[in-house]
């Protein structure tokens, strides 16, 4: 079980992972899992999805939820989370995963696309780990790992949305670490890059790859392990990084 700096103080064995229904969120939900968290997934919409990772976690021997609701939802985020709090306690890791694209040349980008991509991706750190918040510094343990992207470090071509959103996921999550360091709880980033997932099976991949040095796609089980190990104890003093899963795309 995780323990806080104190060892009469325990808490809860759990993580809750936004965007867990598929991709990556899935990959650390169960990589989560097999290190011995309990598992909380939060999905928007596709319940099928959902309750298939659950049953996989489940079959790790450890227990999984299903914490359903948009993140760019602010009340029903604030909602949601209270009332995990109430019945579960403080987690011990909080993943902030779920994004959406809406890519597109800026000069031609709809409002619609701007602010949806803004409102999931950084609007969604505010509205899950906000509420969240004191009650880990309460702890004194724990673990925030947000999934930003390649994109919001170098920018890309027809993700101005999706690059401010993550470059500013990366901005707020070093600013945060900074401000709970002191009370043991430490906030990273993992920022991938070109990943075998739905996101990425309709690019021009040939054409993209030439660009890694890795010469290859990403896997979600790698992105996975490198958010388990900054959840680990392991990573007790590493706070405000960001740890690129990029093929060298990005250094």
């Amino acid at each position: 079980m995780p323990m806080s700096d104190d060892p009469a103080r325990p808490i809860a064995r759990y993580s809750l992972v936004t965007g867990a229904s598929r991709g990556i969120g899935a990959a650390i939900a169960r990589r989560l899992a097999a290190d011995g968290l309990d598992i909380v997934l939060n999905y928007r919409a596709n319940h099928t999805a959902a309750e298939a990772v659950a049953v996989q976690i489940r079959q790790l021997g450890r227990q999984a939820w299903l914490l359903p609701f948009d993140v760019a939802d602010r009340l029903a985020a604030r909602s949601a989370i209270e009332g995990l709090l109430e019945r579960q306690g403080t987690p011990y890791a909080v993943i902030v995963n779920a994004g959406i694209t809406r890519d597109g040349l800026f000069g031609m980008m709809g409002d619609a696309d701007w602010d949806e991509v803004l409102a999931t991706g950084l609007g969604g750190f505010y509205n899950v780990v906000r509420p969240l918040i004191r009650s880990l510094m309460h702890a004194r343990a724990g673990r925030v790992v947000c999934i930003a992207s390649v994109s919001g470090q170098m920018g890309n071509p027809g993700q101005v949305n999706y690059s401010a959103a993550k470059g500013g996921l990366i901005a707020a999550t070093k600013a945060l670490a900074r401000e709970i360091a002191k009370r043991g709880v430490t906030a990273n980033v993992v920022a991938p890059g070109l990943i075998d997932t739905d996101m990425t099976k309709d690019l021009p991949l040939a054409q993209m790859l030439q660009a890694v040095p890795a010469g290859r796609l990403g896997t979600v089980d790698e992105v996975a392990a490198a958010t388990a190990f900054l959840c680990s104890r392991d990573a007790g003093y590493i706070t405000g990084q960001v740890l690129g899963v990029n093929g060298g795309l990005y250094t």
